[in-house]
């Protein structure tokens, strides 16, 4: 029967003794992306994230968890990590065994692809919140609330009828609520603790600016591109003097794939009006020290005084050599 031998496989992992206080809200979620092409060929990917961070692969062949940090396996001892790892590997067997022999009364159509995003969310002053959400083809399938599978309304009579089968299986559900409501909040909370530096590190952006012409006669789009910075919070805006630009639009940020991000912010201005403006950056990591960026022909302080320092020595160095020439001729 579908994931049969998930019912031997509960798991009962010790708690946590965490006492620290979760700022804000963190979440652990594991993602599972299946490909079925036909009957006989299957690829199933799996990942785990930190938020946005990813923390964990999947490597298929051999059925086993990848730890992409040196903290990525949190608190968890390596017993409780390989019957975690057993779990996954025995589902990922009875999920394409399953939908085998259930896709035709599923109505499910090769080549198709099932997508699965699965954890919890963590709290500062609530309780601890998990989710299962399964999608087919990229709309939503069906999901896990309280103690039951739910069917999605995009889901239709084909999801309704792999709830019903599902929700026949109480060792199946009871797996699945261990999972999400006692296992992942403490493998979550693990994680910060052992990756505290990491994660607490801060990394100062880097910035600079560009600009080319647009579609519209006599206009610029001024990008201010701001990149290796962490953590991701980042405040970026396009300046008059001290005004706010509101027609600045900001890209989602990037990751990169060292954990830091890169963001641009651009400005869609007219070619007369660019001179002046400038790009400004705040940071947890620069204190109060935010970076400005000057378009055109605006000048930082420092420049101009340089501008004007420097010719002003070389002015005085050929006249002090020239005087000296003028002496040495007069001698003779």
């Amino acid at each position: 029967m579908l994931f049969l031998q998930l019912l031997l496989l509960t798991l009962l992992l010790p708690g946590s003794n965490h006492a620290d206080m979760v700022h804000d809200m963190v979440s652990f979620h594991i993602i599972q992306i299946s490909s079925y092409a036909n009957q006989s060929w299957v690829q199933n990917q799996g990942s785990g994230w930190l938020d946005e961070l990813q923390t964990h692969g999947w490597e298929s062949e051999s059925g086993s968890i990848i730890f992409l940090h040196t903290w990525s396996k949190g608190n968890f001892t390596d017993e409780q990590l390989t019957d975690l790892e057993l779990l996954f590997r025995v589902y990922f067997i009875g999920l394409t065994q399953e939908i085998r022999n259930y896709a035709s009364q599923f109505q499910f159509e090769y080549p198709f692809e099932m997508q699965v995003n699965a954890g919890c969310e963590l709290y500062s002053r609530e309780s601890p919140k998990d989710f299962v959400q399964v999608a087919y083809e990229g709309s939503d399938f069906m999901s896990f609330q309280n103690t039951s599978w739910v069917p999605s309304p995009e889901g239709g009579s084909p999801a309704q009828k792999v709830c019903d089968l599902l929700n026949q299986y109480e060792g199946i559900k009871e797996t699945v609520q261990s999972l999400v409501r006692k296992t992942c909040p403490q493998f979550l909370l693990g994680l910060l603790d052992a990756g505290k530096m990491y994660l607490q590190r801060k990394v100062k952006p880097e910035a600079w600016l560009s600009g080319h012409s647009t579609l519209k006669s006599g206009r610029l789009l001024l990008v201010c591109h701001v990149s290796g910075f962490y953590p991701k919070p980042v405040w970026v805006m396009w300046m008059r003097d001290e005004q706010e630009q509101l027609g600045t639009k900001h890209e989602d940020p990037f990751p990169h794939a060292d954990g830091t991000w890169y963001l641009r912010a651009n400005l869609d201005v007219a070619a007369e009006d660019a001179a002046g403006l400038s790009c400004r950056v705040r940071h947890s990591s620069l204190g109060d020290q935010d970076i400005i960026l000057y378009w055109g022909r605006r000048l930082s302080a420092s420049l101009i005084s340089l501008a004007v320092i420097v010719p002003l020595i070389l002015l005085i160095v050929l006249m002090l050599l020239f005087k000296k020439r003028c002496s040495y001729w007069n001698i003779l």
